[in-house]
């Protein structure tokens, strides 16, 4: 008797799945409120400072100058050296405090009004919607074919975008250069090859960043966006969706009663994901994508005004807050509780000593160097001599003269001119032969003292320490 065969049975079918999300592109609709202004007006502000401090003159110079090649940081008034890098690193922790205080009391403050990845987006935005209209006119003209319209108005948008992205390198690279100097380089076509690749890095980053990954920065590049969560808490202000209010969402007509039909104050119109800079939907909770921009507010206020209902439906807030039904009075009372006190006793205490380090800095540096390929000599008399590489910089931007003298040891004196002059925001150094009766001192190294001080201001005085050799 054969074998039966064995029955086959049909394989499983399987489906492909990408482990990655499709990118989809954003395009955030318009956008005109409270909010919407107060990200156009810190727009302004941020960029009339950045475009217009490095054409500021300032006592026959730039205002604001970092010449590297110089090794000298022009800021105003104020002239820092490299000895004065302690300024920058206060500087650094009263940004990072800053920046923490302001996370743990409003969220992404920063991100959403003042970052330059959200501003310059902001701009090139308004730009595309100048040349090729607002969110609905970009997507038909996304998905249409090329066209002799769509390639006038690619190329009228990108050139505009580069134009743009072109200054803010230039205007970067005058930071570093004096502008001045710069502009007429540009125009003669003699930039230096650092000043060249600087103008086109910064400008291209630019152009790539604003105009085209956009919201991409802010998901996926920026680590502020992934360690803020822990700087948050449940009384943090954040753009928060009512749920208890807004739900359960749909659609009706206006003046029905929806309540009756059981239907919150949402009405499910998608505006507050068509502006959202980043294509979330703040209907789903707080999530890290979400840049505080406040853009879902001004627009779920303008569909709440035009149904009749009161606005606020997503508004700053904490969860908290949200959680308990609270007012302003009882947001405000747990806004400032000890974390945020804590930081800012800490920020204002930085913030003071910084600003009272600048008041009273000096001038006027010195350094004393013996020169040790002479280690002592005798001299006329019977004197015993050193020599000194005396450094005296003058920080400030008006010429001083300064008196400098020697003490330590009986008898000492110096040999020479004992009054130096040093131009303004120069350091000059000055050759000092030092004298000393053989007998007025330990054999080996002896402590001594140089005394500079300024003949216009005996405040402006530095007492510095050096060693003189008997042998």
């Amino acid at each position: 008797m054969a074998a039966t065969p064995p029955q086959q049975t049909e394989s499983p079918a399987f489906a492909e799945q990408s482990l990655y999300e499709v990118q989809q592109k954003v395009y955030p609709r318009a956008v005109t409120g409270t909010f919407a202004q107060w990200r156009w007006s810190m727009a302004w502000l941020t960029q009339v400072l950045y475009y217009g401090l490095c054409w500021l003159p300032w006592n026959g110079r730039q205002a604001v100058l970092f010449d590297l090649a110089e090794r000298k940081f022009y800021i105003f008034g104020l002239v820092f050296w490299p000895q004065d890098v302690i300024f920058l690193a206060v500087l650094l922790i009263i940004s990072a405090y800053s920046l923490f205080l302001f996370t743990a009391v409003g969220g992404r403050l920063w991100c959403g009004y003042a970052c330059p990845q959200t501003v310059y987006t902001e701009i090139f935005l308004w730009i595309e919607r100048k040349i090729e209209g607002d969110r609905s006119a970009r997507m038909k003209l996304d998905a249409a074919v090329m066209s002799r319209r769509k390639f006038f108005l690619r190329v009228a948008k990108h050139g505009a975008w580069g134009l743009l992205a072109l200054w803010t390198g230039f205007t970067f690279v005058g930071y570093f250069t004096p502008i001045k100097t710069l502009w007429t380089s540009a125009w003669s076509f003699s930039l230096g090859p650092w000043e060249a690749f600087w103008i086109f890095f910064y400008g291209g980053f630019t152009y790539l960043f604003a105009g085209h990954l956009r919201e991409q920065v802010c998901k996926h590049m920026c680590p502020y966006a992934r360690f803020q969560g822990v700087m948050f808490d449940p009384d943090t202000l954040t753009v928060t969706y009512d749920v208890t209010r807004g739900e359960p969402r749909g659609a009706r007509k206006k003046g029905i009663d929806y309540r009756a039909a059981g239907l919150g104050d949402c009405v499910d119109c998608s505006i507050c994901v068509q502006v959202c800079p980043t294509g979330i939907d703040i209907r789903n909770g707080l999530q890290y994508e979400c840049i505080g921009c406040a853009a879902c507010i001004d627009g779920c206020d303008q569909v709440m005004e035009k149904m009749g209902y009161p606005k606020g439906l997503i508004r700053y807030s904490t969860e908290r807050a949200i959680e308990s039904h609270w007012g302003w009075k009882e947001i405000i009372a747990h806004v400032l509780r000890p974390r945020v006190l804590l930081y800012s006793a800490i920020l204002w205490a930085i913030i003071i000593a910084f600003v009272w380090g600048l008041a009273t800095r000096l001038p006027l540096r010195v350094d004393v160097i013996r020169d040790r390929a002479i280690l002592a000599r005798e001299v006329e008399g019977g004197l015993m001599e050193n020599v000194y590489r005396l450094h005296v910089m003058n920080v400030s931007e008006a010429a001083h003269r300064y008196a400098v003298s020697v003490s330590g040891l009986p008898g000492i004196d110096m040999e020479g001119d004992h009054i130096v002059e040093v131009p303004p925001a120069v350091d000059k150094v000055f050759t000092i032969q030092v004298r000393v009766p053989p007998d007025n001192g330990k054999k080996g190294a002896n402590v001594i003292y140089f005394d500079v001080k300024s003949l216009a201001d005996e405040r402006v005085a530095v007492h510095e320490k050096a060693t003189f050799l008997l042998p």
